[in-house]
């Protein structure tokens, strides 16, 4: 076992040198994009289906020997752009990218497993939906992750007597996804929209009544099922009343200190590998200041983290091939009405990291819509800080004059030095005119992330600490066919036929 292992972090230390070895040459440049050949997305399709299917064919084989699957098809992948295309660039920022994403969810996993929340009472149905209501909001404010981490175990140990893999899914669907559509904070795709110029509370303000119409439709049907399943299994939950009589308490609230301190990270840029180091450090205070009998509460160890890190070691480097086709004939795929950004938007979160996928579709909006001359037109009126905006006339003068509108209402600072960057002028041209377009592309990427295992970084890791807790997850395919078919679908469905269509 010991020397398996070591093969193991040796195959992961190689993996990783593969995708980061040439940080200090190309971590300041723009990732180039050169054109791939389409068969090389089949890594990554072989992977996909492996995580889908391998469980069922032989699951003690897979739960073994997943690490050198992921590992074998991501090296196949980074051999194919370092040599074959001699873009290791692009190999690098992937590497980049991963790196943030496992070492943002391995801190908070660590920190929120020195956290122990003791909540009162049996759980009922209403309890359940004002947990996953709660949760979904402070999605918002901890982020999927964060707020996942948090809150899965005392969700699980409230409903411990009649925990069924439902109550998974739907904590999955709520508070790991569709919960943090409101903020940049809440999930990946939306902050790099922040950091591309969308305004922070713009989504907030414009896509409130669209997730709180979801996300109470999917509550709704929570509570149906599990007030089902409270009746089918009351019996059993009433054996046990005087484990239900605890008062509701927080225990390693200095923790909490360090969850900001992540918190607070995420938004630094530069230098490189500052948030990291931060988050790294939070993490390593978090789990030697916390008593041992925390952990022992919360049943903590590194397995779900491991699972998470190798698998999407290899999804990071095998989907790049499928970005990068994707971005490059975004224009011939004919693209061009706000429901097909939804559901492209919505189809390849699912599979796909969200986070790259949105950036994709709002630049493919960027490039569909906004016009080069009308952009010059309205860098000329901020340089002269609005006083010409009485003389534009013309074709484009209602374009521009809402551009500089939302320009001067979200980046008035800004306007006044007369320079504004031209992603935010070209994000506030989407917003004064095409917003419909940017709404569509934020509520996908968010709420689609619910639809696999692999939408988003949170599914895996709830779903490896459920499974701990002998909750009887779904597979991968079960997860798509008996929930998100038949229940988050019909949702989206709905959204798209009231907002989009």
């Amino acid at each position: 076992m010991l020397r398996l292992n070591s093969v193991m972090f040796y195959l992961f230390s190689f993996l990783l040198l593969l995708l980061t070895s040439s940080i200090p040459a190309f971590a300041g440049e723009e990732a180039t994009l050169v054109p791939v050949n389409p068969w090389m997305i089949t890594p990554f399709v072989l992977l996909l289906l492996a995580i889908a299917v391998m469980p069922f064919i032989n699951k003690h084989w897979w739960e073994k020997n997943y690490p050198f699957v992921s590992i074998a098809l991501g090296i196949v992948t980074i051999l194919y752009y370092l040599i074959g295309l001699g873009n290791g660039g692009r190999m690098v920022h992937s590497g980049i990218e991963y790196l943030s994403f496992i070492i943002l969810i391995g801190s908070l996993f660590v920190v929120a497993g020195g956290i122990h929340i003791r909540v009162r009472g049996k759980s009922t149905p209403i309890k359940n939906v004002a947990f996953l209501g709660i949760g979904a909001l402070i999605s918002n404010v901890l982020g999927t992750t964060g707020a996942s981490m948090i809150l899965i175990r005392p969700f699980l140990r409230v409903n411990r007597y009649r925990l069924r893999g439902f109550h998974v899914i739907f904590f999955i669907f709520l508070v790991s996804n569709m919960g943090g559509a409101l903020t940049p904070i809440g999930d990946p795709p939306l902050f790099l929209g922040y950091l591309k110029g969308v305004p922070f509370f713009w989504v907030l303000a414009n896509v409130w009544h669209i997730w709180l119409f979801a996300s109470m439709a999917v509550i709704l049907i929570f509570y149906i099922v599990d007030k089902i399943s409270f009746h089918r299994y009351e019996r059993e939950v009433k054996l046990h009343p005087d484990e239900f009589d605890e008062e509701t308490y927080i225990y390693g609230l200095p923790n909490i200190f360090f969850l900001a301190v992540i918190l607070v990270a995420v938004f630094i840029q530069k230098p490189l590998f500052l948030r990291e180091a931060l988050m790294v450090i939070a993490a390593t205070g978090s789990y030697y200041f916390t008593k041992p009998d925390i952990h022992r509460r919360n049943d903590f160890n590194f397995h779900p983290i491991k699972e998470v890190a190798f698998l999407f070691l290899g999804i990071f480097a095998t989907m790049v091939p499928a970005l990068d086709w994707l971005e490059m004939n975004a224009a011939k795929i004919g693209i061009t009405s706000a429901g097909q950004f939804y559901w492209g938007t919505g189809i390849l979160s699912s599979v796909l990291d969200n986070a790259p996928t949105y950036l994709n579709f709002l630049s493919a909006s960027i490039g569909l819509f906004v016009d080069a001359e009308i952009i010059s037109q309205v860098q000329h009126l901020v340089s002269t800080h609005g006083a010409d905006i009485a003389t534009i006339n013309g074709a484009h003068s209602e374009e521009i004059k809402n551009t500089f509108a939302v320009l001067t209402k979200y980046h008035g600072d800004l306007v006044a030095t007369g320079n504004v960057p031209l992603s935010d002028i070209q994000v506030c041209y989407l917003i004064g005119n095409h917003n419909i377009y940017l709404k569509a592309i934020s509520i996908a990427a968010v709420f689609f992330g619910a639809v696999t295992y692999i939408g988003n970084g949170p599914n895996f890791m709830v779903k490896s600490i459920a499974e701990q807790a002998n909750a009887e997850c779904p597979s991968f395919f079960g997860y798509f066919v008996k929930y998100s078919l038949p229940i988050l679908i019909p949702v989206f469905i709905l959204v798209w036929w009231i907002w989009f269509k």
